[in-house]
């Protein structure tokens, strides 16, 4: 009798097995992902390729963003960036609390989990959203832990969408205000970083409405994240 081919010995696992094992991979392959983009900038997400107003973009390294900029975005968006772990959960609590009394929906998602959800995942709403959070709370454990906030603070204002069809802060000045982001005054950042939740619909020249008190809101708190220094994991 001839010996069994290796092929012949080897077994399948289990059907209740197998989701450990897809597991596994996922988690080589997410880590491998997450440790590319500590050093190299992510070419595209799924946010750009399924836009269809084009992509524009103009990588632009922490050093050369204007230090309003970083101070807007952690002004508009996260004023706890630099004390928490990736969650705030505070802010988690009070938005659970808010859509249970039926009010109009809204998450309390800190910058690192942004982008977390802007470089590796997708956008959606609807279930899709509840279905995206899991992945979300895991990459934005990793991008903690790899990254560090410095990072995450570069990643997210490059990525971050400022216009139809335009992403990162730097195309953003480009196109409002015909300048880099290595100059941007403390109105400008707050403009920018004012549009950022809605880019398709709040415009950053000449706003009005809510859009413009909003803005007028963000350029005074950069002075308080300047003076307590809630950007201090940045510029230490």
């Amino acid at each position: 009798m001839s010996p069994a081919s290796p092929k012949a010995k080897r077994r399948k696992l289990p059907w209740y097995l197998r989701p450990f094992k897809w597991l596994f991979w996922f988690i080589v392959a997410s880590v491998l992902w997450v440790l590319v983009y500590a050093v190299v900038p992510p070419p595209v997400t799924f946010t750009m390729l399924a836009d269809g107003n084009g992509i524009t973009k103009d990588w632009t390294g922490l050093p050369n963003i204007d230090r309003n900029m970083v101070a807007a975005a952690i002004a508009a968006e996260d004023g706890k960036f630099c004390s928490h772990d990736g969650f705030d959960r505070d802010a988690i609590e009070q938005a659970i609390e808010r859509n249970a009394k039926g009010k109009r929906m809204r998450g309390g998602s800190t910058i690192s989990q942004q982008t977390a959800k802007n470089v590796f995942l997708w956008q959606g709403s609807g279930w899709t959203r509840y279905v995206r959070k899991v992945p979300e709370v895991w990459f934005t454990f990793l991008i903690e832990k790899i990254w560090g906030k410095r990072r995450i603070m570069e990643v997210y204002l490059n990525v971050a969408e400022t216009g139809l069809g335009t992403y990162g802060v730097e195309a953003g000045a480009q196109r409002y205000f015909k300048h880099g982001a290595a100059k941007l005054t403390p109105a400008e950042a707050a403009r920018i970083a004012a549009i950022l939740p809605l880019p398709k619909k709040r415009e950053a020249v000449s706003p009005s409405g809510f859009t413009r008190r909003y803005g007028n809101t963000i350029r005074a708190r950069i002075g308080v994240v300047k003076r307590d220094g809630l950007d201090a994991c940045i510029y230490k």
